[in-house]
């Protein structure tokens, strides 16, 4: 759970953010399908930072909306 309510802070959306923008780069820089993998795991992670979702929270027991997990 504390896992799930860092990821709904800032900080853990900007966290999320930030490995996405890597991702995306380093698909970028890959190429190949590897690479369009990379890209789209990288896209996914900065959608959900910034929506503010923790696709992991459910697992956790936590909400999967980054308030709602807040103030849980």
């Amino acid at each position: 759970m504390q896992i799930a309510s860092f990821m709904a802070r800032p900080v853990g959306r900007l966290a999320r953010a930030v490995i996405g923008l890597i991702l995306i780069f380093a698909g970028i820089e890959i190429r190949g399908m590897g690479g369009v993998i990379l890209v789209l795991v990288g896209l996914v992670f900065v959608a959900v930072g910034a929506v503010n979702v923790c696709l992991l929270a459910p697992l956790l027991g936590a909400p999967l909306s980054g308030s709602k997990c807040r103030r849980a």
